[in-house]
C-alpha cells in the first residue's frame, strides 16, 4: 500500500479527529470506560481542538494518507520543556521535543506506517532544535512499549495521564535525536 506522510494544515483537523477518535480507545487500558474515553475524545481529540493544535506554533502534526487521500494516522510534535513535573525530572536530554499522539488506523498495522510517521517526527525534532525526544505510553500498552523501545525509547520515569476520573500511570520514555 503506498502512503504519503505529509505536515497536516488546517483543512486536515476533521481527518485528524477521526483518525483520533477511532485509535485512542484502542490505547486504553481494559479498565478504561466507554464514557471516559468519549469524553476525552469529545475535550482533547475533537475537530476544534485539533483545529487550535494545527495553528499552534509550538506544535508540529503530520498525517499519514492512502493512496486515495484517505487520513490512516498521525503524530503530533510539541516543542519545548514539558509542563508536567515528573516528566521533566525524569528526562535527561535536552532541549528536548515530545512525540504526544503516534496512532495508525487497525487497517493499518503492520504496513510500517507507523514507523514511517515516528521517523518523520524525529526528523521533525531534530528540524526544530531538539536533541532529545520523550513521550508518554500507559503502563498496560505492550504493544506500543515494544515498538517505542524497537525505535531507541528508553523507560526513564512514569507520570499520570487523567482519562475520565481516574489517572492512569504511563511510562515516560525517552530517546537521543542526535549522537553525542
Amino acid at each position: 500500500m503506498t502512503v504519503t506522510i505529509r505536515t497536516a494544515v488546517p483543512d486536515d483537523a476533521a481527518a485528524l479527529a477521526a483518525v483520533a477518535a477511532a485509535t485512542f480507545p484502542l490505547a486504553c487500558p481494559p479498565h478504561t470506560t466507554d464514557e471516559a474515553k468519549a469524553a476525552f475524545i469529545a475535550s482533547v481529540l475533537s475537530e476544534e481542538r485539533f483545529a487550535e493544535y494545527l495553528t499552534d506554533d509550538s506544535r508540529r502534526l503530520l498525517i499519514a494518507e492512502d493512496a486515495d487521500g484517505f487520513a490512516v494516522g498521525y503524530t503530533m510534535v510539541n516543542l519545548g520543556e514539558p509542563a508536567d513535573g515528573d516528566v521533566s525530572g525524569s528526562i535527561r536530554i535536552r532541549p528536548t521535543a515530545e512525540l504526544s499522539k503516534c496512532y495508525v488506523l487497525p487497517g493499518h498495522h503492520g504496513e510500517g506506517v507507523a514507523g514511517r510517521l515516528l521517523t518523520e517526527s524525529l526528523r521533525v525534532g531534530t528540524d526544530a532544535g531538539a536533541e532529545g525526544m520523550w513521550l508518554g505510553v500507559n503502563e498496560e500498552n505492550a504493544r506500543a512499549q515494544r515498538f517505542y523501545g524497537k525505535h531507541g525509547f528508553e523507560r526513564v520515569g512514569t507520570k499520570h495521564f487523567l482519562v475520565g476520573d481516574r489517572y492512569e500511570d504511563d511510562w515516560v520514555m525517552e530517546r537521543a535525536l542526535t549522537v553525542r
